[in-house]
């Protein structure tokens, strides 16, 4: 008898290796069947949303779209964040046209994204982005082994779109020409009910995409909404997820954590996970400077004052530094460098918010030495104000480096007699006693 070949294994063939697309391709077919009708979205009328919601530049994307046969709605956000009370940033478009129609339809647009293809339209600094209807189940939509969404270019039509969007608060569209919001997934009583929920099973929706758990995260703080107990039982598996994800998407998600004006709630949540970890694994996250550095941040922007990444990242990368500046072995090593570059494949920080960093890690020690010969210059130096602010934070909870900030913070506020008085009061440092020359040459001499 000859020996039988085993047959050829095939990932995409075996239903078992991927149980919930297997299913979801199933559903998909049963709604395809002839004669089956989608489903019939609740459409809302009773709303106050029409005059937040109506963005000039983003209406004249919707009328020119209409005007050429296709349908186009707001989506997303800007809906969500007008049911909210909060008025919307970002306008985003959705609609049945090819990206390259709209494209055509726009003299200053163009394609972007790969994962994620969409059409920026500009308006002079304004820019509305529009994306064509997707499917959440397509033989379009490629995946990794772990069911990670690595492109998606299955276009569908609207109620397909409706359930491939992340949370139901995010599934609702605005028609202005019928004032009417278009709601499939119950997304407006999620969000009378100040609840965030995903659309389908929250494991599938996470092995998607690891970076749903932080936009659930920062949704909760910027809306004070609370996040389904089913999405937060993955917080483990999802910290473990987010490593797959590219160091440089998470710099992008990292800012819009924590420059948003809410910095202070996001970290009280990430600290008490292990995503704190994932992302930041030399910080500590109970850290105290941390959470003043968050706060500080989030006030700095209420106020209208500038933020910048650079100055989170040396709060969240200090004790690091530090540790790797008491255990250098060789004094020509950086431990500042050392310290940035291990940072890079969990959260790629780019090079000039790593040199910010360093230089406000470097100015410390010039800080708390205080040398005579060099205090005016080093007030007049380029990060002496974030240093400064770095010392002042420090300081809220080191009782030993109070007196330290106190003392900058008197000295640049002082006349030239107020500054010399508190010159005085700085503690004499010993003076170096001179090797002489000639002596050492004498007693070698002798010896």
């Amino acid at each position: 008898m000859g020996k039988t070949t085993a047959p050829e294994y095939s990932a995409q063939k075996d239903t078992t290796a991927r149980p919930a697309r297997a299913i979801l391709k199933n559903m998909l077919k049963f709604f395809r069947r002839k004669g089956t009708k989608a489903p019939k979205p609740n459409r809302v009328r009773e709303h106050a949303i029409r005059k937040q919601i109506s963005d000039t530049n983003a209406l004249t994307v919707i009328e020119v779209l209409n005007a050429n046969g296709f349908q186009a709605y707001l989506v997303g956000g800007c809906v969500r964040d007008a049911l909210c009370g909060v008025k919307p940033k970002d306008f985003d478009v959705a609609t049945n046209a090819t990206l390259e129609t709209v494209r055509q339809l726009f003299r200053r647009s163009r394609i972007v994204g790969k994962r994620f293809p969409i059409v920026h339209v500009r308006f002079g600094r304004d820019l509305i982005e529009v994306s064509t209807f997707r499917q959440s189940i397509s033989d379009k939509i490629v995946h990794d082994d772990k069911g990670m969404i690595l492109r998606d270019n299955a276009f569908g039509t609207l109620h397909e779109d409706a359930f491939r969007r992340d949370f139901t608060a995010n599934a609702l569209y605005y028609d202005p020409n019928s004032d009417e919001i278009i709601d499939f997934v119950d997304g407006v009583a999620d969000i009378k009910r100040k609840l965030l929920r995903f659309i389908g099973d929250p494991k599938t929706r996470l092995a998607e995409d690891p970076v749903r758990m932080l936009r659930a995260i920062r949704f909760s703080a910027k809306l004070g909404f609370s996040i389904d107990q089913q999405i937060l039982n993955y917080t483990n598996e999802t910290a473990n997820s987010l490593k797959t994800v590219s160091p440089a998407r998470l710099f992008d998600e990292f800012l819009k954590l924590f420059l948003s004006g809410y910095a202070e709630q996001v970290w009280r949540q990430v600290r008490e996970t292990p995503i704190a970890g994932a992302l930041f694994p030399c910080c500590i996250p109970s850290s105290p400077l941390v959470l003043a550095a968050m706060r500080n941040t989030d006030e700095r922007i209420l106020s209208g004052a500038s933020v910048t990444p650079g100055f989170l990242i040396a709060v969240l990368l200090w004790d690091d530094f530090c540790a790797r500046s008491l255990d250098q072995d060789d004094p020509e090593d950086d431990p500042a460098f050392t310290t940035l570059k291990n940072q890079q494949s969990y959260v790629a920080i780019p090079r000039r918010f790593g040199t910010f960093a360093r230089e406000v890690w470097l100015i410390q020690e010039r800080l708390h030495k205080r040398n005579l010969k060099s205090l005016d210059r080093l007030a007049t130096h380029k990060r002496f104000r974030a240093g400064y602010d770095f010392l002042c934070l420090q300081a809220e909870s080191n009782e030993q480096i109070a007196p330290i900030a106190d003392w900058w913070t008197a000295f640049q506020t002082a006349d030239e007699f107020g500054r010399q008085t508190l010159v005085s009061q700085l503690p004499k440092t010993p003076r170096k006693r001179r090797r002489n020359r000639n002596r050492t040459k004498m007693t070698e001499k002798i010896q």
